[in-house]
């Protein structure tokens, strides 16, 4: 097929949707988060995006989506350049396209980059209806999609097993036709990481665009700049943090390099964990809470755990219960997820596509009962 004479080139206009907490550009349009994106209604027959990438351990990933379903997934590589998500269809038909960022922010790597620059098409770009809900998620490794594909063998710690497509966050949104964003970090905890390490907590970066990053470019970027809450403010945040501390109460301690102070959750002699050390996470957990109730006024917390284990499902209880106590907010609430199995579990021993699907209408459904604008989409079970 030759190359089609009827393509415009333009930058990213309104008509363009525009997913995720961003630094407020849109030339370039700089994709931090997991599930961050662009969502376009196209009568042409041709859609092609230029884009930006950088890395200097893990490379970028991404997915397109064609009127709901997956038609491709694909590396980038560094460099800028063009690249085309479909060609050859129908014209005049509306197609819905979206695209989204596959992986997490790369903590670990400060040269990670990815950008939208611009857009060839043919045909007319049409206004994309908004959607009646919003929901944040708020996570570790599991809400970053990490062992969503990719066969069970698989171990390797690298970008190719992360989904935001057969993830939870995104199935949920969509059988409850709401906008989402992800903020969510391997390993992180709402108290410490995995290995005890007080500074990877999500509390500590919420308030930022994305503050986890490091390097030059993307402090330029304005990575660590305030995130503007008055611009998207969500109906929901569902918190699913936990995971990884408690994990740390079976793992080696952490050395702070700069002091040599040393932290590590303690396990009493007969294995239960240390009442003192669990008591820090229950008022972590408090203090978030009242953090992002601060940001978001008008929105229903759920702070929802499994999938992984159920080991602080106690403290969790008692620390959204004595939040809701102490400062009266009714709007708050603890839901369990179901927890993988030997049949739903994916690559690097982390819940599989089957377990996000579960997990998903189970959490769905229990939305729909608390949401007053809660509606029905296409499905969770892609």
């Amino acid at each position: 097929m030759k190359n089609n004479p009827k393509l415009k080139e333009m930058t990213l206009a309104e008509a363009v949707r525009v997913h995720g907490r961003t630094n407020g550009s849109r030339s370039p349009l700089t994709l931090f988060w997991t599930g961050s994106g662009i969502e376009v209604n196209l009568t042409g027959t041709e859609l092609w995006i230029e884009v930006e990438a950088d890395y200097e351990t893990y490379e970028p990933w991404i997915s397109v989506l064609l009127n709901g379903a997956p038609i491709s997934r694909q590396m980038l590589t560094a460099g800028r350049y063009w690249i085309c998500l479909f060609r050859g269809m129908s014209a005049g038909s509306v197609k819905h396209v979206r695209l989204l960022k596959d992986i997490q922010a790369m903590s670990e790597d400060p040269d990670a980059l990815l950008q939208i620059h611009a857009l060839r098409f043919d045909g007319d770009l049409l206004p994309v209806a908004d959607k009646p809900l919003k929901i944040e998620f708020v996570g570790d490794s599991i809400t970053s999609g990490e062992g969503a594909i990719g066969a069970r063998e698989e171990m390797d710690w690298i970008p190719v097993w992360f989904s935001a497509v057969h993830n939870y966050t995104a199935l949920t949104a969509e059988a409850l036709n709401a906008d989402y964003r992800v903020l969510s970090q391997s390993g992180w905890g709402v108290l410490t990481s995995w290995d005890n390490n007080p500074r990877n907590r999500m509390p500590r970066i919420y308030d930022q665009v994305c503050g986890l990053l490091s390097g030059r470019r993307n402090e330029e970027l304005g990575a660590l700049e305030p995130n503007d809450f008055r611009s998207w403010q969500p109906d929901a945040v569902i918190v699913n943090l936990g995971t990884n501390d408690e994990g740390a109460f079976h793992n080696a301690g952490w050395q702070d390099p700069a002091t040599g102070e040393r932290r590590k959750k303690r396990l009493n002699e007969d294995g239960s964990y240390n009442e003192e050390d669990l008591g820090t996470v229950e008022q972590a957990i408090e203090r978030f809470l009242e953090l992002i109730r601060s940001r978001n006024p008008r929105a229903r917390i759920v702070w929802v755990y499994g999938m992984l284990g159920l080991g602080l499902m106690p403290a969790i209880y008692r620390a959204v219960d004595a939040y809701g106590k102490r400062t009266g907010d009714r709007n708050v609430s603890v839901f369990q997820l179901p927890n993988m199995t030997e049949e739903t579990v994916g690559s690097r021993v982390h819940p599989g596509r089957l377990a996000h699907e579960r997990a998903a209408r189970e959490l769905a459904g229990y939305l729909r009962g608390i949401l007053p604008r809660a509606g029905g989409g296409s499905g969770s079970g892609r």
